[in-house]
């Protein structure tokens, strides 16, 4: 698999990575299987999709146990990405970028992933009762301490929802502004945001800045959480547990609206004809898009099962042409916004 940077330094990534946050949070809690998990984690790695991308809120905790398991046997076919700055309680969700926590964090994290050092850690939320300086004070305290490799910053959740990029660049300002500040602590190395063919307000707003940097942006959710794949059914409805039971982009409307998106991708997917003795999807046709907005920008698309990693992985030789991405620009905007 074609290769990429992560910051201006020496981190070198699969050109797609793997979302492993599928196998155990925020997604159909009845689907998860431990031992595909484990399965999909190995299938990756197989292909070069090298950067497995958790968190230790995700489950909690037991996303981090499903990597180390690979991790064990396979930390040096890995890039490890993980994140630090939220607790997960019973009902909610809380903010924590307290210094001592981010070291509390880290070392539990590090037991969890059976290894000695994470190669990006990502400050998954600001505490807005933390100066950001702070908490990536003490990230890079870490760094020099030989338990992290390199910073990054994730985006997601920080008030650029769908279709928020229209309204100018008041969606992500606030985000310019903390990597502004904590670029004069500690370098950046990553960001991660959400991008994708329907929400492509980070590669208008975020991307020229880390371009202009040299830093890596990681492509979180660029299959549209599942539905850009064509393998979602409008109104069939999710588990209550399933954050798309209460996105506005997946009630039954706005699903069935945008199947003109889908129909966009198959339509491209048809003239690339195969990859691997295999039909190009839609899904690789997104992912390609994605791969296209620069080359520093890397995929991570979540995946629970071997066969989703592999055909994700497998996007990394799907070449969009001018055309193809005249094509796709010209699609209707998604419908269903957070706003």
């Amino acid at each position: 698999m074609e290769r990429r940077s992560i910051g201006s330094g020496p981190l070198r990534v699969g050109a797609i990575g793997l979302g492993c946050m599928p196998m155990s949070w925020a997604y159909a809690p009845s689907r998860r299987r431990g031992e595909e998990s484990v399965r999909t984690v190995h299938t990756a790695l197989d292909l070069g999709a090298n950067l497995l991308d958790t968190a230790d809120m995700y489950g909690p905790f037991t996303n981090e146990l499903v990597v180390g398991r690979v991790l064990r046997e396979r930390r040096a076919d890995a890039f490890v990405s993980a994140k630090v700055g939220l607790r997960a309680g019973e009902q909610h969700v809380v903010a924590d970028g307290r210094p001592g926590y981010v070291r509390r964090a880290c070392d539990a994290s590090l037991r969890r992933l059976r290894t000695d050092v994470i190669d990006l850690y990502q400050l998954h939320r600001v505490d807005p009762e933390v100066p950001v300086e702070e908490t990536w004070g003490a990230m890079a305290e870490l760094v020099s301490a030989g338990k992290v490799r390199a910073l990054g910053y994730c985006a997601l959740g920080a008030g650029a929802g769908p279709g928020a990029g229209r309204r100018g660049d008041r969606a992500y300002g606030t985000t310019l502004r903390h990597l502004e500040r904590v670029q004069q602590v500690f370098p950046v190395s990553a960001v991660q945001a959400e991008l994708s063919v329907w929400s492509p307000e980070a590669a208008w707003q975020l991307l020229p800045w880390c371009a202009a940097r040299g830093v890596g942006m990681l492509a979180a959710m660029p299959l549209g959480s599942g539905f850009l794949t064509g393998t979602l059914t409008p109104g069939e409805g999710f588990e209550s547990q399933d954050v798309r039971a209460r996105h506005p982009r997946f009630t039954a409307y706005a699903m069935a609206a945008n199947q003109q998106l889908v129909a966009g991708l198959r339509r491209v997917a048809r003239r690339h004809g195969e990859v691997g003795g295999v039909p190009v999807t839609a899904a690789q046709v997104a992912l390609a898009w994605v791969l296209a907005q620069g080359p520093h920008v890397v995929p991570v698309p979540g995946a629970g099962r071997a066969h989703w990693a592999a055909e994700n992985a497998r996007a990394a030789e799907v070449r969009l042409t001018a055309g193809d991405l005249a094509e796709i620009a010209a699609l209707p905007a998604a419908v269903g916004a957070w706003d």
